[in-house]
């Protein structure tokens, strides 16, 4: 494999001495040095189960790629696990390190020159950290999904990770007792993989294969399923192939391919994260995509699949049924899907998918997948909401079993702890909505995820009685009537910090509203005495990440101001 004709490597240059005599001592030989070098990112580490079996295929890959005429070099960066900080003030590290990923990934593959990428990524901002990079970085890439997780067991039941929050409510309503809860936790995630619903890590996945960045099938099949290895040979064949035709990100990137990725995402009835993320990309890739774009697509595409947190059905069971290309064929063949998108493989969407064997529709032969005719939902779970209280944009996610309206009395909290306290207090009754403000972007900093409050809400039995607003964020395995990426947050003085309890609101997934009911004078007066709080954080990543950041309706990203 000849360089890249694109390469600002300069190995060959006499002028670099130093560069080649580092590299020969990495253990490259003189056929190596006019070999195309493929830098292998590894978000792998031993501390959480999306991430811990990545260190092993990052290796495979550079084997593969080595067999294949390249040279794989591996290197790592960071990752967060949701599932561990969610709940603490580690969670204030989650978003922030999407960046931090895409930073440093465009670090090492710019300072070495390396001529294509892989990244090999597992938990949920790993997977935009690394599409963010490619984009910046513009060389031959694939973004390689470490799969997702088999499903736990207890008593007859299938478990994952948002069953032991549940549980953890569950317990305080004294629905079960200590021991039961202790089985609960030990059992709800049995090894490696991400997160098992269509959590964030799961729509991300199939959204980027959807867009054109990883292979078929990548995104479906399981962590710990003998074809996730047969993966890398896979893989190192897609990069050579991408290097001798020179195809980059740029050239496969588009309006209409970010669409696919977001008609998967409501079809599938993905996490409300999707939405910060792509506007993240779109940013990287100078393409315009905008709150309004993501309603279009949303109501135009039905939800079709049955899957956790709102459904029953884990990635697992996709995989069962024929895997996201699958679902990618039937959508495509219902008019959802842009076909003339260009892929990873060189091939665009439509000709990947033309061999695909279609989903089987017949009686008791599954019922993970629905067909449009028969569709949970006529439109996406993704919906954008305006109002008083989001004047600038808020993100709901609507399966249809939370109900289309909801108005009753706030019950304000200036950040997570405390809500779930007085939630567990019994503080919160039925028919409320609880408001928790200061979470946001700046505010929290790092627009935590609310997971635990909701998951408390949910074991109580309220799930169907209260709603909850934040300016923060929702993990993926979220649901009930929420709403969330409430914008301008509390911190920048939006009206979500200017509420007080017994305020009156109302949400409406009819005309897409949030509001508080209260006039426009009221809503003045209460802004001339308001003061904006002191950033939590005053030096580090959180401090700066705070001084930096761009609001949820423009991603979140931190290169741009």
């Amino acid at each position: 494999m000849e360089l890249n004709k694109h390469s600002k490597r300069l190995t060959q240059d006499e002028s670099q001495p130093a560069s080649q005599a580092m590299l020969y001592a990495v253990g490259l030989t003189d056929e190596d040095m006019n070999k195309a070098q493929v830098g292998i990112a590894s978000t792998g580490y031993d501390g959480n189960p999306c991430n811990m079996h990545l260190n092993n295929l990052a290796a495979e890959v550079k084997t593969e790629c080595n067999i294949a005429g390249q040279v794989g070099l591996i290197f790592n960066t960071i990752g967060v696990s949701d599932g561990i900080s969610m709940g603490t003030s580690g969670m204030n590290y989650s978003l922030a390190s999407r960046d931090i990923i895409a930073d440093s990934i465009e670090t090492v593959m710019n300072a070495q020159s390396y001529d294509a990428l892989v990244s090999v990524v597992g938990c949920d901002k790993n997977m935009p950290g690394a599409v963010i990079a490619m984009l910046r970085l513009n060389r031959p890439s694939i973004m390689m999904y470490g799969g997702t997780i088999a499903s736990g067991k207890y008593k007859g039941r299938k478990l994952n990770i948002v069953s032991a929050f549940e549980a953890l409510g569950q317990k305080v309503a004294g629905e079960i007792d200590e021991d039961e809860y202790r089985e609960i936790i030990k059992r709800a995630i049995p090894g490696a993989g991400a997160c098992g619903g269509m959590y964030t890590a799961n729509t991300m996945a199939s959204a980027i294969e959807a867009m054109g960045f990883a292979l078929p099938y990548n995104s479906s099949i399981p962590a710990e399923n003998p074809n996730k290895l047969s993966e890398s040979e896979r893989t190192a064949r897609a990069v050579k192939n991408l290097l001798e035709l020179d195809l980059k990100p740029l050239d496969i990137i588009s309006k209409k391919s970010i669409e696919n990725a977001i008609a998967i995402v409501n079809a599938l009835g993905g996490s409300t994260n999707a939405v910060l993320h792509f506007l993240a990309i779109a940013h990287a890739a100078d393409i315009e995509f905008t709150l309004e774009d993501f309603q279009r697509v949303s109501d135009r595409t039905p939800l079709i699949a049955d899957l956790k947190p709102s459904g029953k059905y884990l990635m697992e069971d996709v995989h069962g049924v024929g895997g996201t290309p699958a679902v990618m064929k039937y959508l495509l063949d219902n008019g959802y899907l842009h076909g003339e998108c260009l892929t990873v493989t060189g091939k665009t969407l439509a000709e990947n998918l033309a061999n695909v064997e279609p989903l089987s529709f017949e009686e008791d032969d599954q019922d993970v997948i629905y067909t449009k005719e028969n569709a949970l939902k006529s439109s996406g779970n993704l919906q954008i909401l305006y109002g008083n209280l989001a004047t600038e944009g808020a993100v709901a996610k609507i399966s249809g079993n939370e109900g289309l309206l909801f108005e009753g009395k706030a019950v304000v909290y200036d950040g997570e702890q405390a809500a779930n306290t007085g939630i567990s207090n019994g503080e919160v009754q039925r028919g409320d909505v609880v408001v928790i403000r200061y979470v946001g972007p700046k505010g929290g900093p790092g627009m935590p995820e609310m997971l635990k409050p909701t998951s408390l809400i949910m074991g109580a039995g309220l799930g169907k009685s209260v709603a909850l607003i934040t300016d923060g964020r929702f993990s993926g395995g979220t649901h009930g009537f929420v709403v969330g990426h409430i914008t301008p947050e509390a911190q920048s003085g939006g009206t979500i910090g200017l509420l007080k309890t017994g305020d009156n609101i109302r949400i409406s997934a009819e005309d897409n509203s949030i509001n508080v009911l209260l006039s426009d004078e009221e809503l003045a007066e209460r802004k001339a005495s308001w003061v904006a709080p002191e950033l939590k954080h005053k030096k580090g990543i959180l401090y700066k990440y705070a001084n930096t950041v761009a609001s949820a309706s423009e991603g979140c990203v931190t290169d741009k101001f």
